[in-house]
This record gives C-alpha cells, sequence and structure tokens, in this order.
C-alpha cells in the first residue's frame, strides 16, 4: 500500500484566548511541530497526537497538566482521553490528581486493555504502578489560576487536543484538560468520556473543546464522525452548531478524515488550532 502524506492538527482550547491569543498560537505551533515531528519519524497517528498534547501539558498557558484549572477545594484535577481509530481502542482517566502528562496516563490505561476510563484515586494508583511519579502541586498549580479562583473566575475553554492521519492512513485523537474552574471536586465533562470530546475510527478523528456538559450530552465527537460527509470543514461547523442550538453548549472542535482533509469550527470566541503537513509552513489561526 503506498504511503499516505500525514497531517495533523491540534487546538489549544475554545474561549479564554481573547486577551492572549498569541499565546494560544505559539502553544499550538510547539504542539503541532513535536505531533508532526513524531509522524514523520514513521511514528503512529496515536504516537503523534500524545506527543503533541504532551507539549501543551507543559506549557502553563494552557488548561492542561500544569496550568489546569482549579475545582471549588482549590485542587487540580486532571482530565484526559486518546483513541486508535485503526484498532477502535481507547484509553481515559478523570478527576486524576496531579500527574504532569495526563495523556500519557490515558494512553497506558489504552495499551493495558482492561479499560476505557480510570478516575481519582483509582486512577493515580494506576498511573504509579506504571512508573509514573506524581506532579508536585506547588508546581503545577499557577499563581494564575489561584488568582481565579480567589476572584472566583469560573474559566472555561483551553482543553487542549489533536486529530491526526498516519502514513498508514490510520486515525487518531488526544483530549486533555483541567475542566472548568471552581466545580465541585469529582466533576467530569466531555474530555475523557469516548465520543464527547474525543472519539477516532476509520472514517475521522475528532477532538472537542468548550461546555463539557453540552458536548457530552451531545455525544459530539461522535457524531461528528458518524455525520462525516464530503467535506470535513462542513460536517465540524454542523457539529458544533448542533451543540450550540440544541444542548445550549458553545466551544469548537477540530476533525480529520481519512483522506487528510481537516475540518475547524468554533461558536465560541476563539480557538488557536495549526494544521501542520509535512514539508509546508503549519496553518495557524484563532
Amino acid at each position: 500500500m503506498q504511503a499516505l502524506a500525514p497531517v495533523i492538527a491540534v487546538h489549544a482550547g475554545a474561549g479564554e484566548w481573547s486577551d492572549d491569543a498569541d499565546q494560544g498560537i505559539a502553544a499550538c505551533r510547539e504542539a503541532v511541530a513535536a505531533g508532526l515531528m513524531a509522524l514523520e519519524g514513521g511514528n503512529s497517528g496515536l504516537d503523534a497526537v500524545v506527543a503533541a498534547v504532551r507539549s501543551f501539558e507543559d506549557n502553563p498557558k494552557c488548561n492542561a497538566g500544569t496550568g489546569g484549572v482549579l475545582t471549588s477545594t482549590g485542587e487540580l484535577e486532571l482530565d484526559a482521553s486518546v483513541m486508535d481509530g485503526a484498532a477502535l481502542r481507547s484509553g481515559a482517566v478523570g478527576a486524576l490528581p496531579p500527574f504532569e502528562h495526563p495523556v500519557e496516563i490515558a494512553r497506558a490505561v489504552l495499551e493495558d486493555g482492561r479499560y476505557h476510563l480510570l478516575t481519582g484515586e483509582g486512577a493515580a494508583k494506576f498511573a504509579e504502578a506504571r512508573g509514573f511519579v506524581p506532579g508536585d502541586p506547588e508546581v503545577m498549580i499557577t499563581e494564575r489560576r489561584r488568582r481565579e479562583l480567589r476572584q472566583g473566575i469560573h474559566t472555561t475553554g483551553n482543553t487542549v487536543g489533536a486529530v491526526a492521519l498516519d502514513t498508514r492512513g490510520h486515525l487518531a485523537s488526544a483530549t486533555s484538560t483541567g475542566g472548568i474552574a471552581g466545580t465541585e471536586p469529582g466533576r467530569l465533562g466531555d474530555t475523557p468520556i469516548v465520543g464527547a470530546g474525543t472519539y477516532a475510527d476509520h472514517r475521522a478523528a475528532c477532538s472537542c473543546t468548550g461546555h463539557g456538559e453540552a458536548f457530552a450530552r451531545a455525544c459530539a465527537a461522535f457524531w461528528a464522525t458518524e455525520h462525516l460527509g464530503n467535506s470535513a470543514q462542513e460536517t465540524a461547523e454542523a457539529a458544533v452548531a448542533r451543540v450550540r442550538d440544541e444542548f445550549g453548549g458553545y466551544g469548537g472542535l477540530i476533525l480529520i478524515d481519512a483522506q487528510g482533509q481537516v475540518g475547524i469550527a468554533r461558536t465560541a470566541a476563539n480557538m488557536p488550532h495549526a494544521i501542520a503537513r509535512p514539508g509546508q509552513e503549519p496553518d495557524l489561526g484563532i
């Protein structure tokens, strides 16, 4: 089979970048470069999306990993998920205590194969048993997030994600978030739920961001892949419009199909994003 030209797309989250969109674009540039490097090295689409999301998780400006928003009790709880479209395998963690790279732990859940989602202390024990080291809350919780909590700012958005098509024609997706600031401990949005915030199969791969409850109720990521038409862009636009009109939620998503078409749509004010293909400058936008 002839090798395909690989493609990766990333988003830095919908809705929170009004005052610092340049930082969101910069985060996307770094993340898409990490993912493209993996693809150009002959790695899988799953490798690529994990590499891209890991880059976001290291960026304290993003709501994922270090820099994630805090619960009402001032704690960091992290959600992440990955899906391998070729094998229809997924793995996720939710309400995870501080670990630097939740997306890596979500992949470990996928590779373990027994579960699709682990949460809270159970997810932490699973992670430690596989060699992941807990993060230092004093390092991972930023002063910006402490200030937001003191001021009662309930940040929504900046969930990060990636979708990719590799040279074998396999699709994958990954999403990671700190959730919504100020929520009750234990809250899960769409990110760690298969088909809600993250989905991939042989047709397409999707990663969502925004009002998690609405995207979850809409099964938005699965809906976008299930209703894929001739245009990935038109499908993406229809998916976010449906979440807004039928479920009252604003946000955005990225979608890639098996031909390498990319759809990027949002109903939120902005959503920094990037698309990268070998030998080309990345396509950046908000």
